[in-house]
């Protein structure tokens, strides 16, 4: 392999840029479909993972009736399913190995791409360490997957709220990175350097991955299924089971009450934080593209609070539920391409990031 290049070509930007946007579209619908997998039982059907065998999923009625067997064999079955026909185990299965066979997708569809544009010289000594920590993420997040799935298939039926949790943080971690790597193969997509905006932006950014993992808990711990009244908890501002935990500390993660008082009112000053924001950039004026994601911005965020409150007072329908988490991500868009484009460096046309 010849020497990495510093500077790479606009035609070798433009292929890496439109092979990054896929592979982001493609962890977006992962999230999506983890979201479904998650709101309809699915994710511990498939009690064992192979990362070379298992791609084909079971064929014929005696294959099915094997994985079937198989899965009767945890306490899922028996203390859940324990009247589940093979008709509705096909269904959970199914939706649990999409999800870990478009895992694979994304693999197969960084990996190939990545060593050809390397190997063909359209990798430069700056991007390369990015996209092999892209790389290092996205194996980790595979085997973080599994490590989840693992600890529903003891006693408790039920995967760990924090490596759930932690599952779909390093997703969003992923995603809001690759993001930040789109956007530095786009020089043009800048905004003007206003210190205080700038800096607010990162604020924005810590807030929502904060309220991101206050969401992971509340799916976890199911916290979205009470209290299905807003702005008032059973006619309370603060519930009083909120502290029933000891330590107190431990109230914060499992404690299904305070999980939801948190998320709730974080969700609250999320949306008043980047509002401020989108409304700056709005007023700032100074350019098409600072007055759009201004726009982007107050338009998703009241969006996205809407989802979760009828996610909340409907109990956590199917359609909601996915969407409220989509919504999460779409506003993760937008939010890492404000801080990105604040961030972004003054290039030489011929720059790459």
């Amino acid at each position: 392999m010849a020497p990495l290049p510093t500077e790479i070509n606009d035609r070798a930007r433009l292929s890496i840029f439109t092979w990054l946007c896929g592979c982001a579209a493609l962890i977006f619908c992962m999230v999506v479909l983890g979201g479904t997998v998650r709101l309809t039982g699915s994710g511990l059907s498939m009690v064992d993972w192979h990362l070379l065998m298992g791609a084909i999923p079971p064929i014929g009625e005696n294959a099915w009736t094997r994985a079937f067997e198989q899965y009767q064999q945890f306490p899922e079955y028996r203390l859940v399913n324990s009247d589940m026909l093979l008709s509705e185990f096909k269904f959970i299965y199914l939706m649990e190995y999409a999800h870990r066979l478009l895992g694979r997708l994304i693999g197969v569809v960084f990996v190939f791409p990545f060593a050809f544009f390397l190997f063909t010289g359209r990798v430069s000594t700056r991007l390369f360490p990015r996209l092999c920590f892209l790389m290092l993420l996205g194996a980790l997040q595979g085997g973080m997957g599994w490590y989840m799935v693992k600890s529903g298939l003891v006693d408790d039926p039920q995967v760990s709220q924090y490596r759930l949790t932690l599952h779909f943080m390093l997703a969003a971690l992923i995603y809001a990175y690759m993001i930040r790597v789109i956007i530095g193969l786009s020089p043009n997509l800048r905004l003007p350097q206003v210190s205080g905006l700038k800096y607010l932006s990162l604020v924005v950014l810590a807030s929502l991955l904060v309220m991101m993992i206050t969401g992971g808990l509340v799916a976890g711990t199911k916290a979205g299924f009470i209290f299905n009244t807003f702005p008032l908890m059973a006619n309370q501002w603060v519930p009083d089971q909120i502290f029933d935990l000891s330590p107190i500390w431990i109230n914060m993660t499992e404690n299904p009450v305070a999980i939801q008082f948190v998320h709730r009112w974080l969700a609250i000053f999320v949306f008043l934080v980047i509002s401020l924001c989108g409304f700056l950039l709005v007023r700032l004026n100074a350019s098409k593209l600072a007055t759009a994601l201004g726009i982007a911005l107050i338009l998703m965020v009241f969006l996205q609070v809407i989802l979760g409150i009828l996610t909340l007072v409907m109990r956590v329908p199917l359609h909601l539920g996915v969407a409220h988490q989509g919504g999460a991500f779409l506003l993760l868009t937008l939010v890492s391409v404000v801080v990105s484009a604040f961030f972004q460096k003054l290039h030489t046309h011929n720059a790459t990031q």
